[in-house]
């Protein structure tokens, strides 16, 4: 996410730990836990996990060695992780589930099953390029509240991975999430390589009609890609102009991390 930790994998999932091929608990590559935050679920007490592995390799990701070595962080037993939730039960609304990537986690669907059996609101952060698995989650009623990161214009997306991108995908999963009857929030991180007026533009011709579209401000200095780390960020006057000129759009625009 564009906060969030991310490994680098050669296909869709990650399947391992599997019986006879069908995705189990144990599937779930957990990579970090966070037992309390008040900022990452609006309007709720949640815990946080993180997930390993990604689909794109963004130069700004704040959590690289997801990306680059993710097979050197040790995974979070799922069970454990389960047991402790249910301690915190009453304390906290919900768990955000972030990465990374998780769609591309196989366990993903039995994880989030046991989170709702907990009677947990769930959050999920993703990019967006899964649509299967969010067409899934969807007909099971898994998440509460979707974040879709919306990178760019889907014409740059090339530049955000070192091998291809089928950004129809991404298409795919937002007409889905605009007609979705469960809390969504598209959101941008502004930076000035990525996203200028005519990347706005594009974009809200991609979100036109969506409920929510939150632009975020870039903080560069745990960028995964050194060079990234120098770049300065857009002023918060910019950033007003910005939600000013694609209001029109959608039915909100607010502004993140001023």
């Amino acid at each position: 996410m564009e906060q969030g930790e991310k490994r680098r994998i050669q296909g869709p999932f990650r399947i391992c730990g599997c019986s006879q091929g069908v995705p189990t608990l144990k599937t779930i590559a957990i990579k970090g836990f966070q037992g309390t935050s008040l900022l990452d679920f609006p309007g709720r007490v949640a815990s946080l996990v993180f997930t390993g592995g990604c689909n794109l390799s963004c130069p700004y990701c704040h959590n690289g060695g997801l990306v680059l070595d993710p097979e050197a962080i040790p995974d979070f037993p799922p069970e454990e992780l389960l047991a402790d939730l249910q301690k915190r039960q009453g304390f906290v609304d919900g768990v955000v589930v972030s990465g990374g990537e998780p769609t591309i986690d196989a366990g993903l669907p039995a994880f989030l099953a046991r989170l709702k059996d907990l009677g947990l609101e769930v959050k999920l952060d993703t990019n967006g390029l899964a649509p299967r698995v969010v067409a899934q989650l969807l007909a099971d009623q898994l998440v509460d509240y979707y974040a879709v990161d919306i990178k760019t214009s889907p014409g740059r997306y090339h530049e955000l991975h070192h091998g291809p991108i089928a950004v129809s995908s991404l298409h795919e999963t937002v007409a889905m999430l605009k007609q979705a009857p469960v809390e969504v929030e598209f959101r941008t991180t502004c930076i000035p390589a990525l996203v200028g007026t005519e990347e706005l533009d594009a974009m809200a011709k991609l979100l036109e009609g969506a409920p929510l579209w939150v632009l975020q401000q870039f903080a560069p200095s745990h960028a995964m890609d050194a060079a990234w780390q120098q770049m300065e960020p857009y002023t918060e006057d910019v950033l007003r102009d910005f939600a000013e000129r694609v209001r029109p759009a959608v039915g909100e625009v607010r502004l993140r991390g001023l």
